[in-house]
């Protein structure tokens, strides 16, 4: 593809972008649609990113932004509309121009995670779910496992208040969920989500007391620093299904495509086109 006066550009807005791999996935794509329109990464600070969004929005050709860290709940206070699920996550990370000229946010972590075990199988409606951890991603998850039907959704983090305030946004869009805290009767559950960082580095403590999962258990994982985490191969050892980190990424691009009114794609084709480099 050949940019020209007619391309149209979507962003990529975070601090540090250096690493991002979603130009590497979503340009690919567009090129071979023949989509005249590509993604740029644009590193831009805490302090500067809402001056900048605003003024992008100015340019005619500009069809609007992924959001990464640390951005995602600034970007919420820049929307004219969010969804159900921006609004229970507390932020988001796609904001779009409208035909209108409004700013809509919607919030993908959470749809790519639930995208992603509802191809494994495992349908969440009328299940009990457990996340652990109430930051961005796992409330984005927790937005988007009510949506799709969750019964019962037991919310655990060191942060109480988080989980208080998280659970009076689902309460307040899903009245008939149950919502409980703590980690307990774990047994009794479907899903275990690990929605922190615990992972990350080479010590950290699991997520959870692992002696609690049983075969039964289908569990997911958000870190995406290795496919296999020391959780996963925990819950795997028990004879539970599980789901990688970076499924969640995949299954998002399928949803954000068609967020901004472009061409979609499967996940297979996403990963087959994908050209990531580690660099």
């Amino acid at each position: 593809m050949i940019i020209n006066g007619q391309t149209e550009f979507l962003t990529l807005m975070g601090d540090p972008i250096r690493s991002v791999k979603s130009p590497m996935i979503y340009n690919p794509h567009l090129r071979k649609q023949n989509i005249n329109t590509v993604l740029i990464p644009v590193e831009v600070s805490t302090e500067n990113f809402a001056n900048v969004f605003k003024a992008m929005i100015q340019i005619h050709n500009f069809k609007g932004s992924l959001v990464t860290m640390p951005h995602k709940v600034a970007a919420v206070t820049l929307a004219d509309e969010l969804s159900v699920t921006a609004q229970v996550a507390g932020s988001c990370n796609a904001l779009k121009l409208s035909s209108d000229g409004k700013v809509v946010g919607d919030m993908f972590d959470g749809e790519g995670f639930v995208r992603g075990i509802k191809r494994k199988g495992f349908d969440p409606k009328d299940k009990k779910a457990i996340v652990i951890g109430s930051g961005g991603v796992g409330r984005a998850i927790a937005a988007s496992l009510a949506g799709a039907g969750i019964s019962t959704l037991c919310l655990s983090d060191l942060n109480i208040d988080s989980c208080k305030s998280l659970a009076q946004r689902l309460k307040t869009h899903y009245p008939t969920l149950e919502v409980v805290f703590g980690l307990e009767n774990v047994g009794t559950y479907d899903l275990v989500v690990n929605a922190t960082p615990l992972g990350m580095k080479e010590n950290d403590p699991l997520p959870m007391d692992i002696s609690q999962l049983q075969s039964h258990h289908f569990v997911g994982e958000v870190v995406m620093k290795s496919d296999i985490t020391p959780f996963l191969q925990a819950a795997k050892a028990k004879g539970c299904q599980i789901q990688v980190g970076t499924d969640m990424l995949f299954e998002q691009i399928p949803a954000y495509l068609e967020f901004f009114d472009l061409p979609t794609i499967t996940v297979e084709e996403a990963r087959t086109l994908a050209e990531i480099q580690y660099l």
